[in-house]
């Protein structure tokens, strides 16, 4: 049996055991097996952005208890992550609940050791803010970006000047270079607004926002070969926000949006990046206090799951 195999249903109980992702074993930064990891599953239990409900310092958790539910086969693609690429556990970072700004340079430092050794993240959070931190660590260039949600986070600053919340991190990374604004596509936009100041930056450096009318006029195929043309064949990276989803089949998330898609559609809009290269991705904003019955968690890592067969499949390509 190899080091990355999960523990199997068949084996242990699946409410038994110490959970970690999808049942993985747990690889902390230090322990001589890194070298071997290729998929990092990485978990960051901070929300110091929220500017609404608080709560989604505890996603990763819940995802995590709720991740022992996927198996080594995916349903619809018959893909096998776990057999195609080593996957682990790698924790927690640690963040500083009392500094935003030290809990972000953490986030880098963790990242960037991930990085080094050559394996792809996959993260839990946490609120969107921690996308910000996470890219300056991974963006070794400017990326391409896909980011499934039902806000832009393309906003300057909120209150006063804070220039650093779960609403702004794409605008700081567009300005850092972080991303190419021209090869970014935000998909599922809805809800109500304050101005149009996210979407005119989004026009002025060229982002392409598909809101959820123009989503559900022309489905998921069609919409989903127009970003994977956006992206192209560079490196790419995702930004998957929980609210992309209805709240009706994802209510624990901090800032709802109604009129969204269904958990089939948000499974299928994470399958049609095959071919992407993906070279980490990321779900956020699930908050354990909102969730009724671990529903919005299920949906959450069974997105997860979705990610890592794609990023798996980019892995084994050479990409």
């Amino acid at each position: 049996m190899s080091d990355f195999t999960p523990v199997s249903g068949f084996d242990l109980p699946r409410y038994a055991g110490i959970p970690t992702f999808m049942r993985l074993p747990l690889v902390p930064l230090d322990d001589p097996r890194l070298n071997a990891v290729q998929i990092g599953l990485i978990g960051v239990p901070w929300d110091g952005g929220t500017t609404n409900r608080p709560g989604t310092r505890h996603g990763p958790r819940a995802l995590r208890d709720a991740s022992t539910m996927m198996r080594a086969q995916n349903g619809s693609t018959r893909l096998r992550p776990f057999e195609m690429v080593n996957c682990a556990d790698l924790g927690d970072v640690p963040p500083n609940p009392a500094s935003l700004e030290n809990s972000m340079a953490r986030i880098t430092e963790f990242y960037g050791q991930v990085v080094k050794a050559g394996i792809r993240p996959l993260t839990a959070g946490g609120d969107h803010l921690s996308s910000l931190p996470i890219l300056r660590a991974v963006a070794g260039e400017p990326l391409g970006f896909i980011q499934f949600d039902s806000h832009t986070d393309l906003f300057d600053s909120y209150f006063d000047g804070q220039r650093y919340t779960h609403g702004t991190p794409f605008r700081r990374a567009v300005e850092e270079e972080l991303l190419d604004p021209k090869k970014m596509v935000q998909i599922g936009i809805r809800g109500t607004m304050y101005d149009t100041e996210d979407r005119d930056f989004a026009k002025a450096v060229g982002i392409r926002i598909i809101e959820i009318g123009e989503f559900f006029a022309r489905g998921v195929p069609d919409v989903m070969a127009e970003a994977r043309e956006i992206l192209g064949t560079g490196p790419s990276y995702v930004s998957y926000d929980i609210d992309f989803i209805d709240p009706a089949f994802a209510p624990g998330t901090g800032t709802p949006e109604v009129g969204g898609p269904n958990t089939c559609q948000a499974l299928e809009v994470v399958r049609a990046l095959s071919g992407v290269n993906i070279i980490g991705a990321d779900m956020v904003e699930v908050s354990p206090p909102f969730d009724l019955g671990g529903l919005t968690a299920l949906a959450g890592v069974s997105v997860m799951f979705e990610l890592l067969c794609v990023m798996a499949e980019a892995v084994r390509s050479g990409a």
